[in-house]
């Protein structure tokens, strides 16, 4: 799919609200090697539009792995369920770390179809990292 413009002052404004973190893994732009991307919570392709609700942060995985899924199975019950908006819910209703920090635990069918969707708690690469930033006690965050 061709890149979509997406004005300036509206991709400020999305940053801001966003904190500047990824509203799937809540990767912080600071510490991520990588822009975090604008990402459409509901797909164009799915009938989602470029208006600024419909917007959010993502990082370069979490986009990837997300794609234009808005839907997938809750591995707990198999019935489907949608994905996690970071706009509209809040990630501490549907989500919670591992004692370890390294990986993310759905709480909910949202959360856990989320995290088997988006590949939250086993891809090697993001485990890796975030055992770092555990390390250098940056992770997880606080909220």
């Amino acid at each position: 799919m061709a890149c979509v413009h997406i004005p300036v002052e509206t991709e400020r404004r999305v940053r801001a609200a966003a904190r500047n973190r990824c509203g799937y893994c809540l990767s912080p732009q600071h510490l991520v090697m990588a822009r975090l991307e604008i990402e459409h919570i509901i797909p164009l392709s799915k009938g989602g539009s470029n208006d600024e609700a419909n917007l959010w942060l993502a990082c370069p995985l979490c986009n990837r792995y997300k794609s234009d899924k808005t839907v997938t199975a809750d591995p707990e019950t198999g019935q489907d369920a949608p994905l996690f908006n970071p706009r509209t819910q809040r990630w501490s209703e549907h989500f919670r770390w591992s004692q370890d920090g390294l990986r993310i635990i759905g709480r909910t069918p949202t959360g856990r179809a989320t995290v088997a969707a988006l590949h939250l708690s086993d891809d090697p690469d993001a485990l890796e990292v975030r055992s770092y930033w555990v390390l250098a006690g940056w992770h997880p965050p606080d909220d």
